[in-house]
């Protein structure tokens, strides 16, 4: 099944089912008014939603509506905890390549990961508001889960059976500041603004055998001022799955429901051509094209966005149908006081 949340005037908005074809919805109402409850009581209230969610889909639901992805907030507005990992190892490795840094042993066998701020995010078609165009503006497109509670310590197969929906994230970095702040050895704060989600998170059943063993096996496409510059394979190279991220997460604390796990900026290697390495799927932030631009060129060329940018994050089915409705965002200026 497909669930959003549409804006209602509250934090938390109200949780719509919406159809296959992202079509059409109907309130969750009589179920369920937020998305946290149906988490807590998985088990009792996804088999409801998933009756109401057929019926929508053969047309005989009798509320039924037009969905629109610009009245949708996050599928979970707020979260009981954000951790975005880093588990494309190519990723890493170009970024720290372009400038003359190694990468570090352990980074191949334990995931990287941090934790974001997960009390106020932005739904698809939200402005990402930044304060000064200085800071560095990136997009990064990403597949998220959100999870079930996973006791401290669970298993990897363990950790994995607790994902409960999949959705995509546009993980908003500023890469000016992100220097200063890692210098500190104290992670990310103002470098890291809310995060995006799609209009809608899906159940594991939606993707049509795309989902393979914890890794999405699908392009992920990033268009950026109506280009595309990113058709990027999810799956084969993420060096690290779902279960494997859950359970580092887990490791020494309990994950509770309604947590999200993000799988960092999807990344494909390059490809040797004429003596020369190519990207030919592109990429799924600037950070990494201008780490391209630094190995190639000797130096970055491609500036970070501006205001009045686009950038559009999604991914389609085998069957051309997109699976979570477009992130299509604009950066903007602070309003004037």
């Amino acid at each position: 099944m497909k669930l959003a949340t549409i804006k209602d005037g509250s934090r938390d908005g109200q949780l719509l089912v919406v159809s296959r074809d992202l079509a059409s919805a109907h309130y969750a109402s009589g179920i369920a008014d937020r998305l946290q409850q149906v988490l807590d009581d998985w088990n009792f209230l996804s088999p409801q939603l998933q009756d109401l969610y057929d019926a929508l889909n053969q047309g005989k639901a009798r509320h039924a509506f037009g969905f629109d992805p610009r009245q949708c907030m996050a599928p979970l507005p707020r979260a009981y905890q954000w951790a975005d990992g880093s588990a494309y190892i190519n990723h890493v490795e170009l970024v720290r390549a372009a400038r003359g840094a190694t990468v570090p042993q352990n980074f191949y066998s334990e995931p990287l990961m941090y934790q974001g701020g997960s009390d106020d995010f932005l739904g698809p078609r939200d402005d990402v508001v930044c304060p000064s165009e200085d800071f560095g503006i990136d997009f990064e497109a990403e597949v998220a889960v959100i999870t079930g509670d996973v006791p401290m310590g669970a298993s990897v197969a363990r950790a994995l059976d607790a994902v409960r929906l999949v959705m995509l994230a546009n993980d908003v970095s500023l890469r000016n500041l992100i220097p200063d702040e890692v210098a500190k050895g104290f992670g990310f704060i103002q470098s890291k603004p809310a995060t995006a989600f799609s209009p809608v998170a899906v159940t594991l059943d939606e993707l049509a055998g795309a989902w393979n063993k914890g890794r999405l096996d699908l392009v992920l496409q990033s268009s950026w001022n109506g280009r595309k510059v990113g058709m990027c394979e999810a799956g084969p190279e993420m060096s690290f799955h779902f279960g494997e991220l859950i359970a580092h997460l887990c490791k020494t604390r309990n994950v509770r429901a309604g947590s999200i796990v993000g799988s960092g900026t999807v990344s494909n290697k390059g490809v040797e051509s004429n003596g020369r390495t190519e990207w030919p799927k592109g990429y799924s932030c600037i950070a990494e094209k201008r780490a391209i631009e630094t190995i190639q060129d000797g130096k970055p060329l491609t500036e970070f966005m501006r205001y009045g940018d686009t950038i559009r994050i999604e991914m389609k089915a085998r069957d051309g149908s997109s699976i979570f409705g477009a992130i299509d965002q604009t950066i903007a200026a602070p309003a004037a006081p």
